[in-house]
C-alpha cells in the first residue's frame, strides 16, 4: 500500500515545514492499523518540493517524519517505508532544481519501495489526492485510489482514470481493506 502523506494521510497544508504541522486525517489511523494486520506494507510516497524550493531543509524533513511516526504509533500503525521526491526543476536549491524519475507522477519512489521492500506492485495500490498520484500508481502498475471532495480533480479524458474515487481516505482504505485478498483483475 502506498500512500501520499499531505492531503491523504495528513491534513492538507501549503508546504508544511514543522512536525506540529502534520496532523492526521480522520479515520486514517484505524484504517491503516487494519490494513497493517491484513499484511499490507504501508509505505508513504510524497513529493517534498519544498526542500528544493528551500523551505525548509531536508533535516526539518525528517523530523516531520519522525512525527509522522509516531502519530500512527499512537494508533498501532507502523510505517514500512516513507520515501520523498525533494526535487523541483525550478527550486532554489541548486543541486535539487531538476527534473527527476521520483517525482509524482513519475513511478521511481514507487519502484524504488518495491525493490527495498520486496513489494508486489500489481497487488498494491497507490492512495491519493492529486492525479499526480494516480499517474504514478498507473506507470508502476499498481491499482490507485483518488480522494478528497468529489469534483475537486475530475480526472482529464486523456488522463488515467483511478481504480477507486471517495471523498476521503478513510473511505478508500475502508473499500481497499474489505477487499483485500482479491486479487486484481
Amino acid at each position: 500500500m502506498f500512500l501520499d502523506r499531505d492531503g491523504t494521510v495528513t491534513e492538507p497544508r501549503h508546504y508544511p515545514s514543522r512536525p506540529d504541522d502534520l496532523v492526521l486525517e480522520a479515520g486514517v489511523g484505524p484504517s491503516l492499523r487494519r490494513l497493517q494486520q491484513q499484511g499490507a506494507a504501508l509505505v508513504v510516497v510524497t513529493n517534498q518540493s519544498g526542500v528544493a524550493r528551500g523551505l525548509f531543509t531536508e533535516a526539518q524533513l525528517l523530523l516531520m517524519h519522525e512525527r509522522l511516526r509516531d502519530l500512527l504509533a499512537d494508533h498501532g500503525v507502523t510505517l514500512d517505508g516513507i520515501y520523498f521526491c525533494p526535487h523541483h526543476r525550478d527550486g532554489r536549491v541548486e543541486a535539487l532544481a531538476i527534473s527527476c524519475r521520483c517525482r509524482k507522477p513519475e513511478p521511481g519512489l514507487l519502484l524504488r519501495a518495491a525493490v527495498d521492500l520486496g513489494i508486489h506492485l500489481q497487488r498494491s495500490w497507490m492512495v491519493g489526492d492529486f492525479l499526480s498520484d494516480v499517474g504514478a500508481g498507473h506507470r508502476a502498475g499498481c491499482r490507485t485510489a483518488l480522494v478528497g471532495p468529489l469534483g475537486a480533480q475530475d480526472v482529464p479524458p486523456s488522463g488515467p482514470a483511478p481504480d477507486l474515487r471517495t471523498v476521503s481516505t478513510a473511505e478508500a482504505l475502508q473499500r481497499i481493506s474489505d477487499h483485500f485478498d482479491e486479487e486484481p483483475s
